[in-house]
């Protein structure tokens, strides 16, 4: 049997508009910006730390802005400069605009520095890691051998607060680096004023070590054991919750 004929198909669902009006206003809302600009993005001055070569004029915070600007509405840096002097001449008319070769050549080494939200409470930790593909062969290589069939991994280990959806710590590693061998690390990106209260995963961070590091920042443990799991001392850190866990799912 042919595989197109296999497979029955549903009518694809068709989204109706039944609030024309309140559609109508979010379409035109689109284009409504409201520009809240920090006053050390305005600020002319460099950067306090020194730096080789000629000093830069424009602070990293100016074009960290920018190139906010330049993802949010996709515009060409000729365009984001463009539009940056517009704002200039609105409300700004003394101050210097980079040029769209400064903006990408600062791009190419500006340091991102995202807020942190804290509202206080203790976080509750989500750690998991994905692949990444590495493609991008040497030149050389490719036109003497070609391109090979298989591709080199990356593993990206990431630890997000399940509140705030924020990424709190972040770790690249080999393809062959177990989840377990890198929480640690990962917590210690966190600083140590801040409470956790969970820290949670999947089976791969079942291990005694997992287990150690979780308790030392005070914080219970979120992580199914595996299958066939057996139970721990009692003077292993968190074993008293894993063995609940291990005699909970064997009922």
């Amino acid at each position: 049997m042919r595989r197109d004929t296999s497979r029955t198909h549903e009518p694809k669902a068709r989204y109706r508009v039944e609030n024309w009006a309140a559609y109508n206003a979010g379409l035109i809302n689109r284009g409504n910006v409201t520009m809240w600009i920090d006053e050390a993005a305005l600020a002319s001055m460099p950067d306090a730390e020194p730096t080789r070569g000629r000093p830069r004029l424009y602070r990293d915070a100016l074009i960290q802005a920018l190139l906010g600007l330049k993802t949010v509405f996709r515009l060409p840096l000729r365009a984001l400069q463009g539009f940056a002097q517009s704002l200039r001449d609105l409300a700004f008319a003394t101050l210097p605009v980079p040029n769209y070769t400064t903006l990408c050549r600062r791009a190419q080494t500006l340091a991102v520095q995202l807020p942190i939200l804290r509202d206080g409470d203790p976080i509750h930790l989500v750690v998991d890691s994905t692949g990444m593909k590495v493609y991008g062969e040497g030149e050389w290589k490719v036109r003497q051998h070609g391109y090979s069939k298989r591709r080199t991994w990356r593993k990206v280990h990431l630890a997000l607060d399940a509140n705030t959806s924020q990424v709190r710590a972040m770790l690249m590693t080999h393809q062959d680096v177990a989840d377990s061998d890198v929480l640690a690390e990962l917590l210690d990106q966190i600083p140590t004023d801040e409470r956790l209260d969970t820290v949670g995963g999947d089976g791969a961070y079942d291990s005694k070590p997992c287990h150690a590091v979780i308790a030392a920042r005070c914080a219970a443990p979120s992580i199914p054991p595996r299958d066939g799991a057996a139970h721990w001392k009692a003077t292993v850190p968190g074993a008293a919750w894993r063995n609940e866990a291990v005699d909970t799912i064997a009922r």
